[in-house]
């Protein structure tokens, strides 16, 4: 598979979304497909395992030791949640809101859920969303990229997906988008542009679009929603609409289902 990579776009107070310069598409009947990954970093795969992505493996490796009814093993991956779970506020937090539910203790649920949308005012938040506007569905997914992120120096690299589909019985196409970016300090900024990774990409009824890319942040959580500006083209003298991003969280440590991309 050809090396692709990402690269730097228009730069806002301090805030990037970073697209693709240098893509490959597949083509089908009903597709078109626009990924991204890196040219010059040279990580190893591994080197990009996020630790929602530990988390969830942790798990998943505890879930197979009880099955397996090798409880030795279960304990010990159970023990290393727990010290996981103990350096990250969102996860001990997460857990005690459960452990609360569950014993009917609501006022101390509560509580905890209060500390948590302090700490991370985007942690209810899934870092996936869907929505549909006359027929035009846009799906996205986002996840943390540990491997690019350098916490000391306030760099949180987020990555993401989305999927546009034309589910209406009308050719479309995205002429521009909108994008508003919230930290976990309450900062927005709306980032707008022309099309989307260098293209205003026409969809036919039933096709789809799909394309990757990122979004540094200043802090380990944010949020993100926006629209594209769609056209009727088979229609003269057509207004444009808005097919609506919905927002979807910017997470450090994601959520059950949002661990790949």
């Amino acid at each position: 598979m050809q090396s692709l990579s990402l690269s730097s776009s228009k730069s806002l107070a301090g805030l990037r979304l970073v697209g693709e310069e240098t893509r490959v598409k597949r083509r089908s009947s009903n597709c078109v497909i626009v990924a991204c990954g890196n040219n010059s970093d040279k990580e190893t795969p591994t080197s990009f395992l996020s630790r929602t992505q530990t988390y969830a493996l942790l798990k998943q490796q505890m879930e197979v030791a009880a099955k397996s009814e090798d409880y030795k093993e279960a304990a010990r991956i159970r023990d290393s949640l727990r010290l996981f779970e103990q350096e990250e506020p969102v996860l001990r937090l997460r857990r005690l809101i459960k452990e609360a539910i569950a014993d009917e203790r609501f006022q101390d649920a509560a509580s905890y859920r209060d500390e948590l949308k302090r700490i991370a005012p985007h942690s209810f938040l899934k870092c996936s969303s869907d929505a549909t506007t006359l027929g035009v569905r846009v799906q996205v997914r986002s996840v943390y990229i540990e491997g690019r992120s350098q916490p000391s120096k306030g760099l949180y690299f987020f990555a993401y997906r989305i999927r546009i589909t034309n589910n209406s019985d009308d050719t479309v196409q995205l002429l521009r988008r909108h994008w508003i970016v919230t930290d976990a300090n309450g900062k927005s900024e709306n980032v707008w542009g022309i099309g989307v990774v260098g293209e205003q990409p026409v969809l036919l009824p039933r096709t789809s679009f799909e394309y990757s890319s990122a979004c540094p942040l200043s802090t380990s959580n944010g949020r993100m929603e926006g629209e594209y500006e769609m056209i009727h083209v088979d229609k003269v003298g057509s207004r444009s609409f808005n097919a609506v991003i919905a927002p979807f969280s910017l997470a450090l440590l994601g959520d059950d289902d949002c661990n790949t991309i």
